[in-house]
Order: structure tokens, then sequence, then C-alpha cells
């Protein structure tokens, strides 16, 4: 798609990139300086512990939580879980960490931090561990590219992306199938309700989930197994979504490394704003699995559409466009090439509002040349979808052609039930068909497309940077992490000391030691 369009100043554009650094630094400084358990817990993911506590009186208990938290009882975890755990190893003479997490549930096993020779003993063991674990992400990296290279992509954009989530893992595959066969590219399994709220990751398969199946390790197996089967029969490269977001994010980017998923939903501030999770605890989660999708070349999706549910989509726009800006900041920070930045945007603007698809049109044209390169996820309506189906459908047609447009590179299917009911498998259908019929009657309209100079489109684009740069402006000043707590983003008061979560939140201390960031920051894989 041809860009400048909007005839944006540079100067301008170049100022919000800089605010936005200015007030990202002391947040990525913040992150820097603190550990959190979901961290700790990721690096003996990579070090390749799995499978849970079965015997637990509160019903199966995973083995790394039951290890990081008897290191924090024992001798905390300021200097980072891999000396205390690898040294204990060693100590005991035990055959892995599963074993050794076997004898820690049986208080067979005391933590401490080591010092001298047994701590270097230490740093090498869990060096060489965590080492081992990012070659399998390296691998299933390269494994994407090479199947990718044989399948091809879909022969056009946007990407076709569609939710399936029915609470049961099997049930999931046989819709997921079927919507690769009905044109869906990017296939999403949502998450069970309540589960970012969990401060673990259950295991295995699962069957039970609700308006959702949960995120496991097995179920992203299994998921990931039937789309290449189903990819490999219809001649593509069928991508996989799943949530990196709540109390467990950094292990859940781990585990979508270790099965080869495609695309993550991962946002620096959705957490804080809607399921009330310590500002904190958040950014420093976040940055850890960033810089682990990163590594494994996973497509994040942000989640700045979500602002515009519980905000005026006309009113707060800017607050939109201020959020992609600084979760480009917080990405590129953490590693994340442009490519992978999927920014979020959605069309929420109340159908009843006059010129509202103008609007429309102007703020996703204005997302697509702030950021040309990175593949934006466009959000359908759901705020005004109100169960008048025809109505609803109808909506749904002119998302998808202001899609087509402005040149959107992730297009998530809307369904004429959508936030009504539980969409069944002839919605999904007919949504598809909606997508298809746009796609084939107007796919290359927007080589026709021109705004004029002057125009309605133009001067509400450039209203919204502007009000981006001076919202900027102010977070500059007032610092990101009272913004949030003023309420800044989606209307909701989050203060930096509050939400749940807080108490994983642990300080570095001088001798901190965690392998994996430092392989990550290094980009080294031994």
């Amino acid at each position: 798609m041809e860009r400048g369009l909007l005839g944006l100043d540079p100067e301008v554009v170049a100022a919000a990139r800089r605010l936005a650094a200015r007030a990202a630094e002391p947040v990525i400084e913040l992150a820097r300086a603190h550990t959190t358990v979901a961290v700790e817990r990721a690096t003996l993911r990579l070090a390749g512990i799995t499978g849970a506590d079965s015997a637990h009186r509160s019903g199966d208990v995973p083995w790394v939580n039951r290890v990081v938290d008897t290191v924090r009882e024992h001798c905390g975890l300021e200097h980072g879980v891999a000396l205390p755990v690898f040294h204990a190893l060693a100590e005991h003479d035990l055959g892995g960490l599963t074993e050794l997490a076997e004898a820690t549930a049986a208080g067979q096993v005391r933590y401490r931090v080591p010092s001298g020779r047994d701590r270097a003993r230490a740093e090498r063991a869990a060096r060489a561990a965590v080492a081992r674990g990012l070659r399998v992400v390296d691998r299933n990296r390269v494994r994407r590219e090479r199947l990718v290279a044989r399948w091809g992509d879909p022969p056009r954009r946007p990407w076709i992306y569609l939710i399936v989530a029915t609470g049961d893992i099997d049930e999931d595959v046989v819709q997921a199938r079927n919507a690769a066969r009905a044109g869906a590219d990017v296939i999403a399994v949502i998450r069970s309700t309540g589960q970012s709220l969990l401060d673990y990751v259950p295991e295995g398969a699962t069957h039970h989930g609700f308006a959702g199946t949960y995120a496991t390790q097995e179920n992203f197996r299994i998921m990931r197994e039937a789309l290449d089967e189903v990819s490999r029969e219809v001649g593509r490269y069928v991508r996989l979504t799943n949530y990196a977001s709540g109390l467990c994010m950094p292990e859940i980017a781990v585990l979508a490394g270790l099965q080869r998923l495609d695309m993550m939903l991962n946002d620096s501030m959705y957490g804080i704003l809607f399921r009330d999770i310590n500002p904190v605890r958040t950014f420093v989660d976040q940055r850890f699995s960033r810089q682990v999708h990163a590594r494994a070349g996973i497509i994040i999706n942000t989640g700045e559409d979500n602002y515009l549910t519980t905000a005026d989509a006309v009113e707060a726009a800017h607050t939109v466009t201020v959020s992609q800006l600084l979760n480009e900041c917080f990405g590129h920070e953490a590693g994340l090439a442009d490519w992978q930045l999927g920014l979020g945007h959605a069309f929420e603007i109340n159908p009843d509002l006059p010129e509202s698809f103008r609007l429309e049109l102007a703020h996703a044209l204005l997302a697509r040349e702030l950021f040309p390169e990175a593949p934006l996820k466009w959000m359908p309506p759901t705020k005004h979808m109100t169960g008048d189906v025809f109505r609803g459908y109808l909506l749904d047609g002119f998302f998808n052609l202001a899609g087509v447009l402005t040149g959107q590179s992730i297009l998530l299917v809307g369904m004429m039930t959508e936030a009504v009911v539980t969409p069944f498998l002839s919605d999904r259908d007919l949504a598809l068909a909606n997508v298809r019929y746009v796609l084939g009657a107007a796919g290359n309209l927007w080589e026709d497309f021109r705004p004029e100079p002057d125009g309605f489109i133009v001067k509400r684009a450039k209203q919204v940077l502007s009000e981006a740069v001076d919202l900027l402006e102010r977070i500059v000043e007032d610092g990101l992490l009272q913004a949030i707590a003023d309420g800044t983003f989606g209307l909701m008061r989050r203060p930096a000391d509050g939400g749940k979560g807080a108490d994983g939140v642990v300080a570095k201390a001088e001798g901190y030691c965690n392998p994996a960031v430092e392989l990550l920051e290094k980009g080294e894989s031994r």
C-alpha cells in the first residue's frame, strides 16, 4: 500500500516517538531492577522442569511453583532462583529438576545462596540447562521458517484471524481445522475465563474451561500438531495464537516458544487496566516475556482495542496512539523487530454518530502510517453490537471494508453475535463469508483510495496525533505509573502499589543471577 496519504509532519511523528521513549525509560529501569516469581518460574521452565505434584491436598501444584516458593521461603529470590536450585541439585546429587522438586515437597532440601566455587559451579550448570531450553526455542523458529517456505504464507493481506474456544482442547481442534479450511489464516485459542489471575500454569490437556480453553503446554502441543496437519492439507502455514498475559505471562511465553506458537497476545498495560494486576509486576513480567518472544520469532498482539470498550472511541482515540507508541518502545527495548509488533486498534466508534465510518478510516489510516512495518491487528466492533444480527453483520462488513482500505495486516473476524452470546459454528461460517466477500469484491480498492489533503479524514488523523503528543508530554512530566493511576487509559485507575500479584515482585540484590535474562539479552544459547 502507498504510504503518506495523510501527509503527516515527520517532525511531529519524531517528537511523538522521542516523548514515548522518555515516558518509557523510568519504567524500563524499574523492570531491570526487579524480578518476579513468574520470571523465576519461567527460567526454571527453560531449564527443563515439568510436571505437577498430584498428591497435594489442594490439587495439582506445578513442580515449578513448589520449588520457587520454597526457595523464596528459605533464602529469598533477591539473588534469583537459579543459584539455590542448581547448588541444591549438586549438593544432594539428584538426577534432575523433577527429582529435586519431589525432594523439596518431601521437605528433604534446604535451599541457600551458594558462594565461592559452589556459586561458580551452580552458575555454570544453570546456564547450560537454560541454554538447552533456548536451543529448543531456536529450533522451533527455524522449523517455522522452513514450513512457511514449504507450504507458503496466505496469498494476500490481511491475514484472517479467527477465535475458537470451547473449553475442551479436543473440540477446539475440530473447530480450528474447519476454520482453516474455510479460510482462516490465524487460529486464536481464547483462554479460559479467569486464567490470567491464576499464579500458576495448569498441567496437561484440559476439557473443562469456561468461555475458553486453559493455556497449558500440552494444549499448545496438541493444537500446533493439528494446525500443522491442516496446513499441509490447505497448502499454507496456519498460525497459532494464545495469550501471554496475566500473572504467568513469562511462563506462558516460554511454553509458547517451546511449542512453536506463532503469535501471542502480549500488551504492556492490559493486565494492569483490565485485570487489576499490579503495574510493577506487569512491566517486569512483560519485559521478560517479550525477550522470549523476540528470540522465538513470535508476533505479539497488543491490546489497545480494549480501551475503546470502556472509554469513548472518539474522545479517547489519542490514548490508543499513545499506547501504541509505548508498546513499540517497550517492544524494541526487549528485542522485538517491527515485523513482530502486532499493535492493536479497533472499529469501536458508535455507528449512530455522524461520519462514524470516516472517523474509523482516519484512525485506522493513522495507525497504518505511524507504523508502516508493523503487522497491525484490526479488531471488530463489540461495544455497539446490540443483538440485532442483521445490523451487526452490516457493521462487520463496514469493519472489513475499513481494514481493506487502510491496509491492515491482521483482521480479527467479527461476528454478528459478538459480545451478546458465545458464537455458534454457523456464526463463524457466516463471518468468514463476510470477509471473503469484502476481500473478493474490494480487496484492491485501496489503490483508488485517496483522502483529500485538507479533507475530513486527514484533519481528523492529524488532530489525534497532536492530542497524542500533548498527552505524552504530560506523561513525561508526571510519569507513566502516575498516568495509569489517574485513569488515563481506558478510564481505569490503577495505583502503582495496588493490584494483584504485588507480593510476587522482588527487588534484585547485588549479585543477582538469571542465566535466561543474560542469554536472551546477549542473543546467545550457550
